[in-house]
């Protein structure tokens, strides 16, 4: 049908790219040479055919229609070029080229979100206390709830500042816990803690005393008397990274960086301005889940956090 349209147009006098460069801004993707081809009655190439396979089925899962029946960005079209072709391989095109998916996501006009820097928010105090650096920089572990990092980052709102803690589990890449508040009072960090703690106790996998690590930086929040006494009553070891020094805690950082471009940079997980911290707990759930559920890790295999940790708990089984 569309070639034949091609044909109606081009029969008035217009070019054929003239034509096809319209019809690909209306989201029709159609290259000339598809067009000539048809008319020489000869099959497009093979590759012409791969491509416009792989455009539709990056545009299918990388815009939604909302409830408006506007087309609307999904999470997963913040992909770059790694992630999107792991999702694909994973989900409708298994063996998907990187070649095709560039030039599909070149053709949607899709290049993946980019982080900006971070602006300094550690504070150490002057009465603290201050444990040692038991991580030195090896964000690795060999099972769940054997190294936790934390830390805090800040969402400027209509309203004013909003301050959000999050734990991350460095085995699964998967945020544990997270909170969200107006104050920088040591509850910001220790509200995300006890939920960690419960959630694992919820989902039957409950922290062991004394095989766990806390990680954080020297923020005056994790080095007061208030989390490290609950740290040492649970038998969790704390542990401090350098102050102003972002390779000391670089995995939280990294993660701080991912929430500030996905969830805040862009209207995804929110579609108007963040007047109120209700807003900014919204978008932050709403991220967070996709974030464990759906997105892709390249640090776990290009697996989600939590079917990465599903794959460890099943094999565990089967060996018991």
């Amino acid at each position: 049908m569309i070639v034949a349209f091609i044909d109606s147009m081009r029969a008035t006098g217009v070019a054929v790219e003239s034509i096809c460069r319209v019809l690909r801004e209306q989201g029709c993707q159609i290259a000339a040479r598809t067009y000539r081809a048809w008319r020489s009655h000869r099959p497009a190439a093979a590759r012409t055919e791969s491509d416009a396979h792989t455009v539709n089925n990056i545009r299918d899962i990388a815009w939604c229609t909302d409830e408006h029946g506007r087309k609307k960005l999904t999470p997963t079209g913040l992909y770059g070029r790694e992630k999107m072709r792991a999702e694909l391989h994973r989900t409708t095109m298994p063996g998907v080229s990187f070649g095709a998916v560039d030039r599909a996501m070149r053709t949607l006009g899709l290049e993946g979100v980019r982080r900006h820097k971070k602006i300094r928010t550690t504070i150490p105090a002057a009465d603290g206390i201050r444990a040692g650096d038991l991580v030195a920089r090896d964000f690795s572990a060999e099972a769940p709830n054997t190294l936790w990092v934390t830390d805090f980052t800040y969402v400027g709102t209509r309203s004013g500042w909003v301050y959000v803690a999050f734990i991350i589990d460095v085995f699964s890449r998967r945020i544990i816990a997270w909170h969200a508040s107006t104050s920088k009072e040591v509850s910001l960090v220790m509200i995300p803690l006890r939920m960690a703690l419960n959630e694992r106790e919820r989902e039957g996998h409950p922290v062991t005393a004394g095989t766990l690590i806390h990680h954080s930086d020297a923020g005056s929040q994790y080095t007061s008397h208030t989390l490290t006494g609950r740290l040492e009553l649970d038998d969790i070891a704390a542990s401090i990274g350098s102050v102003g020094d972002a390779y000391d805690n670089a995995l939280m950082e990294s993660a701080n960086g991912l929430y500030k471009t996905e969830c805040i940079g862009t209207t995804v997980f929110h579609s108007g301005p963040y007047e109120t911290l209700s807003d900014v707990e919204f978008a932050t759930a709403g991220w967070v889940h996709w974030y464990n559920t759906t997105r892709l890790h390249s640090a776990i295999g290009l697996v989600p956090p939590i079917e990465y940790e599903h794959t460890h708990y099943t094999e565990l089984a089967t060996t018991r």
